[in-house]
């Protein structure tokens, strides 16, 4: 049976060592120490010998990452090659810190920046696509054709994207050991120009002539809750992400203002978005019928937040899929913003995408062009109060005057 986290966590100490298999030659020895260390039982390539890898220490190699290290060793025994061999062969290229090292050092400093999703998906990048290649080689014996090959076994499975991760990822791991000390010189930004360039993916949005019948159709969706999210993301022009899990604790309702923790942005910093007349009026309504909750918007238990496709769905269903996408309505918003002749800036900093680039304080970052953004949002309701009623006679969508429901 293979091993679970719960049994990983709870194994205990005894007289003497002892070992857990998970299964494909993969064991947790348990030392009398205490100390949990993860090892890999193969047969060496050249001798035929029985050989020990040790894989790492637990908690810092979790379960997962250690079947993902394994299956790398496996790899390299396919190849000919002894995975014990090739760990001493990296180690003596050179001295100083190896890279997986200062790596594990950068992803710990950057955890309270991070969301936890964001960390697990950054430890599953390096585990599965660099440390198995650089893990063990110093910092200061890498150069660009390394870290080259590296990201080509990325793009040779046709992965553009996650080879351009790869590579933005080792080149934060050499600033942060530039910044730290421990090397002198970043060798990622030669790599420029070198990589696979990415087809061009445009944003599935809406037309702003298309606008009036979309509205007309959100209006008709039976699910209160899931229309009002919809509304909601419309008004606000917020990533899927910080909808999902916006509650009402961050609801200013006297400053008229939903302030997002960084742990609920993309970029893992704080941000703030000024709401309209209808926004708020939206969201009084919504008090009613979720307010009893944290959450703002869920669909099953008051306790979880909607799937990250739940929205989705509900255009799917209203057969507007294939027109727009919810990430789709900020591209939209956008280029009308931009059409109107709003400043460039003002709509930069409401959709966060100035984010990477701030050094300011959270306060400062949340208070940038807030007036100019305060006087957007209010601009956008009415405008979608203005598609909506172009044309027909209907309750206005966003209408502070809307009945409830």
């Amino acid at each position: 049976m293979a091993l679970t986290n719960t049994q990983v966590e709870h194994a205990k100490p005894q007289a003497k060592p002892y070992r857990l298999n998970d299964g494909e030659g993969l064991q947790l020895e348990v030392r009398v120490t205490g100390t949990k260390v993860w090892i890999h039982r193969y047969r060496n390539p050249s001798t035929k010998k029985q050989t020990i890898l040790t894989v790492g220490d637990y908690p810092r190699i979790t379960l997962r990452q250690a079947r993902m290290l394994v299956e790398d060793a496996k790899a390299l025994i396919k190849e000919g090659i002894d995975p014990n061999n090739h760990k001493q062969q990296q180690r003596t290229m050179g001295k100083g810190e190896r890279f997986k090292d200062v790596a594990l050092e950068w992803h710990d400093n950057r955890k309270g920046v991070w969301s936890t999703a964001n960390a697990e998906q950054v430890m599953e990048c390096l585990v599965k696509d660099i440390l198995p290649y650089l893990g063990e080689i110093p910092m200061e014996a890498l150069s660009a054709p390394d870290i080259l090959q590296v990201v080509r076994r990325v793009e040779a499975r046709g992965a553009l994207d996650k080879a351009a991760k790869v590579k933005q990822r080792i080149g934060a791991v050499f600033r942060y050991a530039v910044a730290t000390g421990r090397v002198k010189y970043n060798p990622v930004p030669d790599l420029a120009g070198a990589l696979k360039p990415k087809p061009v993916k445009h944003v599935n949005a809406l037309l702003s002539a298309q606008l009036p019948d979309f509205l007309k159709d959100l209006a008709a969706h039976p699910s209160e809750i899931m229309r009002k999210a919809i509304q909601f993301t419309l008004l606000t022009l917020a990533r899927t992400g910080s909808i999902r899990l916006a509650q009402w604790s961050e609801i200013n309702w006297e400053a008229k203002e939903w302030r997002i923790p960084a742990e609920h942005m993309k970029m893992g910093i704080a941000h703030v978005i000024p709401l309209s007349t209808q926004a708020l009026t939206l969201l009084e309504q919504l008090h009613l019928i979720t307010g009893k909750g944290a959450l703002l918007f869920y669909t099953a238990k008051r306790s979880q937040p909607m799937s990250n496709n739940a929205m989705l769905s509900a255009l799917k269903r209203m057969k507007w899929n294939d027109k727009t996408t919810i990430h789709g309505f900020r591209a939209l918003g956008s280029s009308i913003f931009h059409d109107a002749g709003f400043s460039h800036h003002v709509i930069e900093k409401h959709l966060a995408h100035a984010e990477r680039n701030e050094v300011a304080g959270a306060y400062n970052y949340m208070a940038t062009y807030l007036p100019e953004r305060r006087a957007l949002m209010q601009w956008w309701a009415d405008y979608l109060d203005a598609q909506l009623n172009s044309g027909a006679k209907v309750v206005p969508l966003f209408s502070a005057k809307a009945q409830q429901g």
